[in-house]
């Protein structure tokens, strides 16, 4: 099950974006370090389609996606110098796939500031560097255990010493690890054998409130999109109120504020591109699910997430796009009408897929 971890500095508003996308509740006080351990929860996002999907199979029970969110407490200036939670906090990232950096725009008086002013491209690039420097430090260890084996005339060794040289310097002009140009698999290969936190993908979050203007976000938007990240935008302040609202008062309030769709599915959805995700569907008389996966991920692979029983029996599977299912109206229909696809194996797995898996038991 992938992860992701909401980082920022403090008073960003990350405890309210947590209880946001989980639904639970957890300390908000407007002091540093509010969060010390990580909280752990779960995002669910409804999926329609399988909804639809138990209607026309008769399924009992209905599982909607899901990705595992780590609240970890705010990051200071010098972190990765021990300020702070310091190495802790940075710990706590190293094990996330995606990070979720919350940049505080709202202009909330009672909230204190730990630099005393709004500035969120400042506040990213604080926690940046924070980040950039504990990755340096993991180089530069690396670079310190392969340094005898390259005098000694390693070839291996030699490359990658200078892969390392290179990508130190690039860090060392302020760039992220996800933005050096990789020459070769076998630089891929040792960069990610660094799980260096500035090689994960990002999604940005903008805390925002009516007097956050455009000339204050749009320099990170722009900085996002050179990253290859995302940028969105939320008063979390608005987001946390409509919680506990019924659906239909809900909507209506977010007509008000002119919040055209649900932050929670708009972030699922940001998460599912900036880690290369889909989602998949089944459906049996006991549940019908929708499963997130990698994407490129084999029909033989998905089995194995579903039960190691249907990876080990695996004969076939049976193939058909949501879309196409809806305009027959079952399963037992398209296999009647002889539309479903016979897969082995191998078969790549697409978004909307609707999978039948044949297996011995």
């Amino acid at each position: 099950m992938k992860n992701v971890g909401i980082v920022g500095m403090p008073n960003a508003g990350k405890s309210t974006i947590f209880n946001i996308l989980t639904g639970q509740s957890v300390p908000m006080e407007s002091y540093p370090f509010c969060t010390v351990d990580p909280n752990t929860g779960f995002l669910v996002v409804e999926d329609e389609r399988v909804v639809e999907l138990a209607g026309m199979e008769g399924s009992k029970k209905v599982v909607h996606p899901f990705i595992e969110v780590v609240d970890i407490a705010g990051l200071v200036k010098g972190a990765s110098k021990g300020e702070g939670l310091g190495n802790r906090f940075l710990d706590n990232i190293s094990k996330v796939d995606l990070i979720v950096h919350v940049v505080r725009c709202f202009f909330k008086e009672t909230v204190s500031h730990p630099m005393g002013s709004i500035d969120p491209v400042r506040d990213a690039e604080i926690v940046d560097i924070e980040l950039i420097m504990k990755d340096l430090e993991t180089i530069e260890k690396r670079m310190e255990k392969r340094e005898k084996v390259a005098r000694a005339g390693d070839e291996k060794a030699r490359e990658e010493m200078e892969t390392l040289a290179r990508l130190k310097k690039h860090l060392s002009e302020g760039n992220k690890a996800r933005t050096f140009e990789r020459r070769n698999d076998f630089e891929e290969e040792i960069i990610r054998s660094l799980f260096l936190l500035t090689d994960k993908p990002v999604v940005y979050v903008l805390n925002v409130d009516e007097r956050c203007k455009e000339n204050l976000w749009k320099p990170l938007e722009e900085r996002a999109k050179r990253e290859g990240n995302i940028l969105l935008k939320v008063n979390a302040g608005v987001e946390y109120d409509l919680l506990g609202m019924p659906k239909e008062e809900a909507e209506e309030f977010r007509k008000v504020y002119g919040i055209e769709e649900d932050f929670r599915k708009i972030f699922f959805e940001s998460v599912l591109k900036g880690l290369n995700l889909i989602r998949f569907l089944t459906a049996t008389e006991k549940e019908a699910r929708s499963w997130v996966v990698e994407d490129g991920i084999t029909a033989y692979e998905a089995a194995g997430i579903i039960h190691s029983d249907i990876q080990k029996g695996f004969i076939k599977a049976e193939v058909i796009q949501f879309s196409e299912l809806k305009k027959i109206g079952s399963m037992k229909k398209a296999r009647e009408l002889g539309v479903l696809e016979i897969h082995g194996k191998d078969y790549l797995i697409k978004e909307g897929d609707v999978v039948h898996f044949l297996f011995h038991s």
